[in-house]
């Protein structure tokens, strides 16, 4: 996964990301499954990869925290362990953080932002993290969100003695390589399954459906670019030095990185490649006669 990775970034933009049916579709027609032999055959890499330390709060609204809080932990020592590839969710008990399984049934404690204040409710009902998440977000705005050790203290000292209960915090550690945001996915059967498995491939012999995979496994990867837009532009260049030969292609490649460096100090931005479209003759440029120059003014003056 990791060489995929640097041979995509080097000769395109990175592996693939894939945000719907559409892409899933393109991919399953384009797969030539005769050439995809190694072993566990029909299998290429893409982009997604499993970020276990990816940690955020329910409530995604960022105005709602300072860099720091939002970074804000509180672990008992030795968590979050993420055992059994299964703890993706955050439980508070005494004070302390805990990562477990989703699917426990817990109690759990909302809050209501109102502005800059922030009402803590304690739920005595038992819920998935996710029944809970629903739950708050009816009720009240959210699970709780806790940014500091004020708050984890008033959290605590609403719960029932030893009791442990849901907090907003939960882990969405699929990521894509180039940085996407995509929520997509598009698993195959019982899928993702391994505790080491933290690399996604398609199985083009399944549909395209995805499995994770340890990262050290050689197969095919898919790349990809965006698209690429080109336009011609018409250019007239007025010479300094009678003696100097604009079809020399050491002046042409210096008018050329001149003209690049104009658009970045324009704040044009990505990859942006130039050349000259040689003409018949097999010139890029060719003297301007006088009724052309005429022309030219006239038109200037309109």
């Amino acid at each position: 996964m990791t060489e995929a990775q640097s041979y995509c970034r080097e000769k395109y933009t990175d592996l693939a990301t894939i945000d719907n049916m559409e892409d899933v579709n393109l991919l399953n027609s384009m797969a030539d499954l005769s050439r995809m032999v190694y072993p566990y055959p029909h299998r290429a890499w893409i982009g997604l990869y499993d970020d276990v330390n990816s940690w955020r709060w329910s409530l995604s609204d960022r105005s709602f925290y300072t860099q720091e809080e939002a970074e804000f932990r509180n672990w008992t020592s030795g968590e979050p362990n993420n055992k059994d590839n299964r703890q993706y969710c955050a439980l508070i008990k005494d004070g302390q953080w805990n990562d477990v399984s989703c699917d426990f049934y817990r109690t759990a404690v909302c809050m209501d932002v109102r502005g800059s204040n922030v009402t803590f409710v304690f739920i005595n009902k038992t819920m998935t993290w996710t029944e809970a998440q629903s739950y708050c977000r009816a009720n009240h705005t959210d699970l709780v969100s806790v940014r500091n050790m004020e708050e984890n203290q008033k959290v605590t000292e609403l719960l029932p003695s030893g009791q442990d209960v849901w907090i907003g915090l939960f882990r969405d550690s699929w990521k894509w390589s180039d940085g996407s945001n995509s929520s997509f996915r598009y698993w195959n059967e019982v899928e993702p399954n391994g505790n080491t498995q933290n690399c996604v491939a398609a199985n083009f012999g399944y549909h395209g459906k995805w499995e994770d995979w340890t990262c050290n496994w050689r197969r095919a990867f898919i790349c990809y670019s965006p698209p690429v837009s080109k336009k011609v532009v018409r250019v007239r260049l007025m010479k300094k030095s009678s003696s100097l030969d604009l079809n020399d292609p050491a002046v042409m490649e210096d008018i050329l990185r001149q003209l690049k460096q104009k658009l970045k100090d324009k704040g044009v931005d990505g990859d942006v490649k130039l050349s000259w479209r040689k003409q018949s003759d097999g010139k890029v440029f060719h003297k301007e006669k006088e009724t052309e120059k005429k022309t030219t003014k006239k038109k200037d003056e309109l």
